[in-house]
């Protein structure tokens, strides 16, 4: 994490839970411009280029904005970064901001990764699971794995609770082996 992603990521953060706005909504939307500024090679060059003046970067991302109805701050914390040309960092900007509002709202994040794809009901159970564990909210990317062969392993931090088959076949080497 750059200190430059850090500082920027944190003021944002102030910004939203300030204004009190939809933490949802803002992320979806910052991920929304990540995902096109890394689609799009035409636009990372008019929005990169020192050549072009800031108003017109702007007016640009003022229509994107405008096509998307995007939040006002959303806007503004973009064109922030374009002004000062930090936008070429706007993917680790926005990881570190998801970071920084995650914890500041209580929310870890955590990484699931299993065999298949889990039914809504079996993602509702395990995130309950997993928020009992460590006592905060949980915020889940999932994976799948078909080397896992079943079951789940589940990644918060640094700790990994590893409930697959994969897993337990591994444990069950290791006791036999005496390692």
């Amino acid at each position: 994490m750059s200190a430059v992603a850090s500082r920027y990521a944190r003021a944002f953060a102030d910004v939203v839970l300030d204004k009190k706005l939809d933490a949802k909504q803002v992320t979806e939307e910052l991920n929304a411009i990540v995902e096109l500024y890394g689609s799009n090679l035409e636009l990372r060059r008019v929005w990169e280029s020192p050549a072009i003046p800031a108003e017109q970067k702007r007016r640009l991302l003022d229509a994107i904005i405008e096509r998307s109805a995007m939040l006002r701050p959303v806007r503004n914390f973009v064109a922030v970064l374009i002004d000062h040309s930090r936008i070429h960092e706007v993917e680790a900007i926005v990881r570190q901001f998801q970071t920084e509002l995650n914890h500041r709202l209580g929310i870890v994040e955590a990484e699931v990764t299993s065999a298949r794809p889990l039914a809504e009901a079996e993602s509702r159970e395990l995130l309950a699971e997993v928020e009992r564990v460590t006592g905060k909210r949980v915020s889940a990317e999932y994976k799948i794995d078909p080397s896992l062969i079943g079951g789940a392993a589940i990644r918060v931090g640094s700790t990994v609770y590893d409930g697959s088959v994969r897993g337990q076949l591994q444990k069950m080497k290791e006791q036999l082996s005496g390692e």
